[in-house]
């Protein structure tokens, strides 16, 4: 990204003009230097809007590199298409430069120096989240949840899960968490259990990193003498989290017998240590975590549809940190603080290529970046210099021209998709840029499929 681009540059419903407030199409603000003076969303009206620094805008920016009449969206044939109107710094769709683009659910759109999501319906809910964290008053709305400060940080969406996750918590409901990897699964396991009031401990194993016959020991636990090696008895995460939670995270990579042994213990609350002959009681709140698609695994064969039935009485799915990326820049200052580093503060370019990122690793891949940024970085500000080689890697080409690939109208089929995937190791971007979509269409055709992106990428995170 160069300097002058600086300065110029689950299913959703069809969109449609506004039936009632939960199907209103807007703007959402990602970023903007003077966010504090703007609204955290601008809901569209029925049929078009005006975006500019003109005071009769209807959405209207007094930011930086903005036009008085800068671009204009129209709702035509059943979709939203924002055109530039001859700015001077023109209009941005994704990180391409755009005369006119139709809008997807989550498309980026950057006028001036100021950074937006297009959302399709639900508009009006964001407006009380500010990108920092603050909450504003408005009219009619409910208090958040939980009341207490959260570990969940982010604005509506997470507000909405941190809401389910309350309600559930007292009861003795198993929950089963999905989501990507690096969404915050095992965050939101912690924050059910410190809810639930339980007075036992949180424990959580990972499924997916134990050998098979590693993992039955460290559930169940054993007697001296089990087996060769065995010179001690040991209880297992079942008995240490007894009055507690235990966390089953990678649920999809538990082997079969495991599977069949852990749903007896799930039936008769009681668990049978190795080499033991008397079965112990044990009272555990199960919380299960996945990014496989245990759909699939159920038709296949490989995972137990009992044992879903147990696990799955009530679903929770993290979304991508892609999703919500008016997180973002509340996410950066979390993180800054915690690395002990406060007084760094993110430049624009900065965001820009925070925002311009897919986050393949999600939340867990933009912590590793701003701790490496808060380690080396002597202050006061975070440059573009200082984004991960991968993230600067993808802004390379940012604020081109949209290129002359021609839209596909039909989705590719799932083999073919797969394909393309296993070609570009996992790089939904590039598989877009062969399909000439957006990287939000790859991903609703990926979920379609039942596609799991993690399956195709390798590597550590950067």
């Amino acid at each position: 990204m160069t300097d002058a681009s600086t300065g110029a540059m689950q299913q959703f419903r069809a969109a449609g003009p506004p039936g009632g407030l939960g199907l209103q199409a807007g703007l959402v603000l990602l970023y903007a230097e003077p966010f504090a003076a703007l609204p955290p969303v601008f809901p569209l009206g029925p049929q078009r809007a005006l975006i500019g620094r003109d005071e009769a805008a209807d959405v209207r920016l007094p930011v930086s590199a903005v036009s008085r009449r800068h671009a204009e969206l129209r709702f035509e044939r059943g979709r939203w298409v924002i055109a530039d109107l001859g700015s001077r710094n023109g209009t941005l769709v994704d990180g391409r430069l755009v005369e006119e683009a139709e809008l997807e659910p989550c498309s980026e759109v950057r006028v001036g120096d100021s950074i937006l999501k297009f959302v399709e319906q639900d508009a009006a809910a964001y407006g009380r989240f500010r990108i920092d964290g603050a909450l504003l008053e408005l009219a009619g709305a409910t208090a958040r949840f939980p009341r207490r400060r959260s570990a969940l940080v982010g604005g509506l969406q997470m507000d909405r899960i941190a809401a389910q996750l309350a309600q559930v918590a007292p009861t003795t409901l198993s929950v089963l968490l999905l989501g990507e990897s690096g969404t915050g699964k095992e965050v939101a396991a912690r924050e059910l259990h410190e809810l639930s009031g339980r007075r036992g401990r949180f424990c959580a194993i990972n499924c997916a990193a134990l050998p098979g016959n590693l993992i039955e020991s460290e559930l169940f636990g054993y007697k001296k003498g089990a087996f060769s090696g065995a010179d001690r008895d040991k209880p297992g995460l079942f008995k240490a989290a007894d009055g507690g939670t235990l966390l089953l995270d990678e649920i999809g990579d538990m082997p079969p017998l495991a599977q069949a042994k852990l749903l007896r213990v799930l039936q008769s609350k009681e668990v049978l240590p190795l080499g033991a002959t008397t079965a112990e009681p044990v009272d555990v709140r199960i919380v299960a975590a996945t990014h496989r698609d245990l759909g699939r695994l159920q038709a296949e064969g490989t995972f137990r549809q009992d044992l879903f039935a147990r696990l799955n009485e009530l679903q929770i799915e993290l979304p991508a940190l892609r999703e919500r990326k008016e997180d973002i820049f509340l996410l950066v200052r979390t993180f800054l603080e915690r690395c002990g580093r406060p007084d760094l503060q993110p430049s624009f370019p900065f965001m820009v290529g925070l925002l311009h990122h897919d986050w393949p690793y999600n939340v867990r891949e933009l912590e590793a970046a701003i701790k490496r940024a808060a380690a080396l970085v002597p202050g006061p500000w975070l440059l573009e210099e200082h984004l991960p080689p991968s993230v600067r890697a993808a802004i390379e080409d940012y604020a081109a021209p949209r290129g002359p690939v021609p839209e596909r109208t039909e989705a590719p089929s799932e083999q073919e998709l797969r394909g393309l995937l296993r070609q570009h190791e996992g790089n939904v971007a590039a598989v877009g840029r062969e399909l000439g979509k957006a990287r939000m269409q790859v991903h609703r055709w990926m979920k379609r499929y039942g596609i799991v992106v993690d399956e195709y990428r390798s590597g550590a995170i950067e």
